[in-house]
């Protein structure tokens, strides 16, 4: 239920790469305005993901999702409705602090609640939940793009959140949280539904009782602690690598990198999109089933190698010219062979890492940043990407996205720690004590 966050935020992804033709077509807008239909929703997610830290430290993880899912219903609605492209604009940008505060809760929230073992599992069911977002979306779009409608296609997602709405009832609170707020037995009883074992329920209140006599204060500890910086700086580093790879260009403007692939008509690429969407969602289960036990590190080398080949092919594919059907059809398995990359390595491990590595008594204000940093770098890919495509050409601008790539892989060998089966408490305590950053699973 708290990964059904992820699947709004999907559906949100999804949904705008299909109305935007159709909003396009209506108001005569240019390449410019639609750049920022687009991108609005990640400026609101930017300002939305500042204050979840605060909400969700305030009134507790489950209320910031119950709060997630209100402004999910209002800007779905508002989209649905909209008069014209700066009531759009607009209504977008509602729904992206929706989306902020999601982004920023739901992974921090089932990082708390997950035992240990199964951590990386149950963070990437967020990410899973976004993948199949994007592909109901786009199957969606399919459905309602043959009355032509996109006011539907924004409009609907607020039937999912809807549900959201209701389910956040049935979680139980964080039981970091109330430990932080000296509600032991209220953690008890929530610890003693995710362990078999007692000793297990006693070590997670222990550690966690231990690390909250340092209380949360990151700012101050911001400023004060070099090491706290290092995994600071270290998150934002992570996010912003993760969308320079590239996908959320290939999310958002889906049927236009299609048109260039040579799928004339649109109803012919929103059902490639389908297929992207697939791909998405069946890679994203291969990181489910091996996040806790090759680990993050193999995973993210393997996800960056085939993304790399993947927007790298593409490329040179677009510079020879895509003059007959095979041409066009490997452009589209190199595309997919990107697609599936991410899915298993970039989409969940960024995210499960940023909420690893940040120490307890500033892991609220780290993920804020980190959160605050992947929707600002969201936002200037997505502004740009249609100038980009402009200035520098279509073959050298996913060239760019291959040499990123491969960029990405050198951070992750010099700074990315392996934290499979490490609790919390220890990756805090190694990074205070001043521990390398590659060194914190250790």
């Amino acid at each position: 239920m708290a990964a059904l966050a992820g699947l709004l935020f999907g559906l949100d992804i999804g949904v705008i790469s299909g109305a935007l033709p159709f909003i396009a077509k209506e108001y005569a807008v240019t390449d410019r305005v639609q750049e920022w239909i687009v991108s609005s929703m990640m400026v609101g997610a930017a300002i939305g993901s500042v204050g979840a830290g605060w909400l969700s430290w305030r009134l507790g993880r489950r209320y910031a999702l119950g709060l997630a899912a209100i402004l999910f219903v209002a800007g779905s609605l508002w989209s649905g409705l909209a008069g014209g492209p700066a009531y759009l604009i607009a209504a977008r940008t509602l729904l992206g602090l929706a989306v902020g505060i999601a982004s920023f809760t739901a992974p921090l929230y089932l990082s708390e609640i997950a035992p240990r073992h199964a951590r990386g599992a149950m963070i990437s069911a967020y990410q899973l939940m976004i993948t199949v977002g994007i592909l109901a979306a786009f199957l969606s779009n399919i459905g309602l793009s043959y009355i032509a409608d996109w006011r539907w296609m924004l409009g609907i997602i607020a039937a999912p959140a809807l549900v959201l709405l209701a389910g956040v009832a049935a979680l139980p609170d964080s039981p970091r949280w109330l430990l932080q707020r000296n509600r032991e037995a209220e953690a008890r009883a929530v610890l003693q539904r995710l362990y078999e074992r007692n000793e297990d329920v006693e070590t997670e209140i222990r550690e966690v009782t231990e690390q909250n006599a340092q209380p949360q204060h990151g700012w101050g500890l911001l400023r004060s602690n070099s090491n706290f910086r290092r995994s600071v700086a270290l998150g934002a580093v992570l996010q912003i690598f993760q969308q320079l790879t590239g996908i959320n260009v290939v999310m958002y403007y889906a049927p236009r990198i299609f048109g260039l692939a040579g799928f004339a008509s649109h109803e012919h690429q929103l059902w490639a999109t389908v297929v992207v969407g697939l791909v998405n969602v069946l890679a994203t289960f291969g990181a489910i089933a091996l996040v806790d036990k090759w680990g993050r590190k193999p995973i993210l080398y393997t996800g960056c190698g085939v993304m790399a080949v993947g927007m790298g092919l593409l490329s040179l594919l677009l510079k020879l010219g895509l003059t007959d059907v095979a041409s066009q059809l490997l452009a589209v398995s190199a595309l997919l062979f990107f697609i599936a990359g991410f899915a298993m390595s970039a989409g969940p491990l960024v995210w499960i890492l940023c909420s690893e590595i940040q120490p307890q008594q500033g892991r609220d204000f780290g993920i804020a940043v980190s959160t605050f940093v992947n929707w600002t770098a969201n936002m200037v890919v997505a502004a740009t990407f249609l100038s980009l495509l402009s200035f520098a050409g279509e073959s050298n601008t996913f060239l760019i996205y291959a040499l990123l790539n491969v960029l990405f892989a050198v951070v992750v060998f010099f700074y990315v720690p392996e934290t499979r089966g490490i609790s919390l408490e220890r990756i805090g305590r190694n990074l205070m004590a001043g521990k390398r950053l590659k060194d914190l699973g250790k």
